[in-house]
């Protein structure tokens, strides 16, 4: 990406895209931001962009790629034993519990004093639709929240928030740039983990036996890749007007949802860092 301008105004929204371990290049955006103070009013994201957003919003420097990179080399969580002998491909008790609780202790004192708004999305099971949920004073429920909106289909157990039964956010808002404009956030940056032109197979196969209980659920997702290249041609053709400013990775990355390979993770978290540092950013908050 060529040197850009973006000023920063108090209807600027950030949006952060998820992608399992691909969200490393997003790391590498908000630690940028962070090194440079640049604050957004407004911030929403979506499966690895809320677990990465939630530590851009307290100001975490360099927690969001420790976690991906650095506990990943030490603990290994992600891997079919853990699908095995936990029912989930990755090791949430670690991730969400001696993580934010013991490792790398969260901010919440610090992400309660920030004045900006922070969005996570998730999916109701019962309804299938997009909820965008926001906490600030209840830790339970903000880890709760953000389990959710990560917690993919089929290798994941579905959580719970406020008692309902909730999955990954991006069967039902894959990029949720209509949804931030829609709260009147016009003047946009979008962080994607895909390359310009990336789309999806318009296919998805459900399996017969996911999710008997929630039909609406089985349509998401058999209908969520339509959804994702819909978007996908939106962002473009916003960007091509100049009415946003996009992100991404400048080619076809060998990074997968669930890489493993730690070197792979740093190289695209400095390519994140690299791209989001041509950004200038003027403050007219």
């Amino acid at each position: 990406m060529a040197n850009t301008t973006h000023n920063l105004t108090p209807r600027s929204g950030l949006v952060l895209e998820g992608g399992g371990m691909r969200g490393v290049f997003t790391c590498g955006v908000l630690d940028s931001l962070m090194d440079r103070g640049i604050r957004f009013p407004y911030a929403i994201g979506v499966s690895a962009g809320a677990c990465n957003g939630l530590s851009y919003m307290s100001g975490q420097r360099g927690r969001a790629k420790f976690s991906n990179i650095d506990l990943l080399e030490k603990h290994r969580y992600i891997g079919f034993r853990h699908l095995l002998t936990k029912g989930n491909i990755m090791d949430f008790d670690l991730l969400f519990h001696e993580f934010p609780e013991r490792i790398v202790p969260y901010d919440y004192e610090a992400y309660e004093r920030n004045d900006a708004r922070f969005e996570m999305v998730t999916t109701d099971c019962r309804t299938g639709k997009a909820c965008y949920l926001s906490d600030k004073r209840d830790p339970k429920r903000i880890i709760d929240i953000v389990k959710a909106s990560s917690s993919l289909p089929y290798v994941m157990p579905i959580s719970y928030v406020d008692g309902v039964p909730m999955l990954d956010g991006g069967i039902s808002d894959s990029i949720p740039v209509r949804h931030a404009m829609e709260l009147g956030y016009d003047n946009i940056v979008v962080v994607l983990t895909r390359n310009k032109g990336y789309r999806k197979s318009e296919k998805q196969f459900v399996p017969w036996w996911a999710y008997r209980k929630y039909p609406a659920l089985r349509e998401m997702i058999r209908t969520r890749n339509q959804r994702y290249n819909s978007d996908m041609e939106l962002i473009e053709r916003l960007e091509a007007e100049g009415r946003i400013i996009v992100i991404r990775p400048e080619r076809p990355i060998a990074v997968g949802r669930m890489e493993r390979n730690t070197q792979r993770l740093l190289d695209l978290y400095n390519e994140g860092y690299e791209i989001a540092s041509n950004i200038d950013f003027i403050t007219t908050l």
